[in-house]
């Protein structure tokens, strides 16, 4: 679980991102898969992989801090994708490597009925 100061971080950066994440650009949910699968038309097991989390752009093991200029919102599937690499990617790259699979239409493996909004990331 997430510790305080922490959760206020990511609240912050959610709220200043319009609740977009930081690297796909797809909305993003902070209380209930449920409620987000049922508006966005999806199985709660897909709504699961926009689950609001708090990206450390640079990551805890290589000195990040918890504060706010280095915590941004990221959905669970961009965030755990970005540190599963032997050396997670600068932000900027990532984000640049997660568009360019989106413009071809992968990452987020949706049906084709979803109503999640996308814009570009914050």
């Amino acid at each position: 679980m997430a510790s305080k100061p922490l959760k206020k971080h990511r609240n912050s950066a959610f709220d200043r991102q319009d609740g977009k994440c930081c690297y796909c650009g797809f909305q993003m949910w902070r209380d209930s898969p449920e409620a987000f699968a049922k508006a966005h038309g999806i199985k709660v097991a897909q709504a699961r992989h926009f689950q609001c989390t708090a990206e450390h752009l640079v990551a805890r093991q290589d000195g990040g801090k918890d504060g706010s200029l280095n915590i941004a919102a990221a959905c669970i599937r961009c965030n755990q994708l970005r540190h599963q690499r032997k050396k997670p990617p600068e932000p900027i790259q990532y984000q640049a490597h997660v568009q360019k699979r989106l413009a071809k239409g992968g990452w987020h493996n949706l049906p084709a009925k979803a109503k999640i909004k996308r814009g570009k990331p914050p």
